[in-house]
């Protein structure tokens, strides 16, 4: 559903079992001073694996390359718990003394902060993989339709998992109520940049898995069911991150 109904964030790296808390990732995005790009990297790059290289403070970055966030970075916290949050924003002195004087003293002040939770039933982390490329599919849910919305979202699980079972998505919901479409994320990983020149079978295959003529009612309940969505492309860096940008497979699926 790349073009129909599929975003990050986030963030995207999970290791842990279906019977446990969902995981929660933090994801702050910053734009730095343009005269200051360079020293914005490398201070992020020198905290990141520093202060966030394991456990509940291991740390993502990602490089937007489209849209009008095209140019900011996203800080990616996670995989963790919210019973962790604490624990992992604990920071001393020090840490925080780098943070502003070497990362937050190179960015603008205005930044954006979001907590998202992994809706694992409807991932598909079926092998290790890692990462490079991310589709950003970004939904905004209109107010009291999430059941609606959890509807459709099966029967496009369905048709992804039935037809495309080994490719590798992350599906995640804000945690925050807000007002900007930012509700739902699906996230496609994939390595090479001609997985985007693909031809978008959705349609076909809704169709094939859902029976023909069902396409054109899924059109009418996406569209009573959300005000519009928005894509981005993000791209992982691996030199700036604290993690090592390895996904691990999730059991039982």
């Amino acid at each position: 559903m790349k073009q129909l109904l599929l975003i990050l964030a986030l963030v995207p790296l999970i290791a842990m079992a279906q019977n446990e808390q969902p995981p929660i990732f933090m994801n702050l995005m910053m734009t730095p001073q343009p005269d200051k790009i360079d020293a914005f990297e490398s201070g992020l790059a020198a905290h990141n694996k520093k202060y966030h290289a394991e456990g509940a403070s291991t740390v993502s970055v990602f490089w937007v390359a489209s849209g009008k966030n095209s140019g900011k970075y996203i800080w990616s916290l996670g995989p963790t718990a919210w019973a962790a949050i604490d624990d992992a924003n604990n920071y001393d002195a020090a840490h925080t003394s780098d943070w502003n004087t070497n990362v937050a003293a190179n960015a603008l002040p205005e930044m954006e902060t979001n907590y998202w939770e992994n809706d694992l039933a409807h991932s598909n982390f079926t092998k290790d993989f890692s990462l490079k490329n991310l589709s950003i599919f970004m939904v905004d849910i209109k107010r009291f339709k999430q059941m609606e919305f959890g509807s459709i979202l099966d029967r496009v699980f369905k048709v992804y998992k039935t037809k495309d079972p080994d490719h590798q998505w992350g599906v995640y919901y804000n945690e925050m109520p807000n007002m900007d479409g930012q509700d739902f994320v699906w996230v496609d990983f994939f390595e090479k940049s001609s997985w985007m020149g693909r031809e978008d079978k959705f349609p076909q295959w809704y169709e094939e898995v859902h029976g023909a003529g069902s396409f054109a009612g899924f059109l009418k309940d996406v569209e009573a069911a959300t005000n519009g969505d928005m894509g981005e492309l993000w791209i992982y860096r691996k030199d700036l991150s604290g993690s090592t940008g390895e996904v691990q497979a999730v059991g039982g699926q």
